[in-house]
């Protein structure tokens, strides 16, 4: 987080905070009341102070208000950079991969050292080079699939680790990983 966010926060601490203004999607794009924020220094800042409060619910600091985030599905999108290795949306490097997930629309969901993250669409040919089958195979999209009914076996292997995939229902990521993907205000 950045120091000026630090000292705002200590010099104004009772600021409310917002709802509903911020949003994650899918690719890892910021957006504004639904429109994707492209002004580079402005996704940087947000980047920088993007965190977790202590019930799960993501939030951006801006200054001395906190600004909580309607995650579209999870609260890292990781990319498969030109080497080869995980990022998450902020540029954070993901080193390695805890468990691994296909949810019933084909996503793949890693749970990193940085968190739980889904793979990103245009990530998803890199990252499947991860996948082997019982047999230490490329696993192709048949078993991918089947994985889905739990009628596979596939691995990831990433970071020097190999993990299992497991099938997860889309419905039941936020509960799993425990974050909160739609942050609302609290009741008096």
């Amino acid at each position: 987080m950045d120091e000026s966010v630090r000292q705002a926060m200590a010099r104004w601490p009772d600021v409310p905070a917002v709802y509903g203004w911020l949003g994650l999607d899918e690719a890892g794009r910021w957006r504004l009341q639904g429109e994707p924020i492209t002004h580079p220094g402005l996704i940087a800042f947000i980047n920088r102070n993007y965190a977790c409060d202590e019930h799960g619910a993501w939030f951006f600091q801006n200054g001395p208000q906190r600004g909580y985030v309607r995650l579209h599905y999870t609260p890292w999108v990781l990319h498969v950079d030109a080497a080869g290795r995980l990022r998450t949306h902020t540029g954070r490097a993901a080193e390695s991969v805890r468990a691994a997930h296909v949810d019933d629309d084909g996503n793949l969901l890693l749970d990193t050292d940085a968190g739980p993250g889904l793979v990103e669409a245009g990530s998803l040919p890199a990252a499947a080079e991860w996948l082997r089958d019982a047999d230490g195979e490329p696993a192709g999209a048949e078993a991918v699939a089947a994985l889905q009914h739990g009628d596979a076996a596939v691995t990831l292997g990433y970071g020097g680790r190999r993990v299992p995939v497991s099938a997860i229902r889309r419905a039941d990521v936020a509960r799993h990983f425990g974050f909160v993907p739609d942050p609302q205000p609290p009741r008096d």
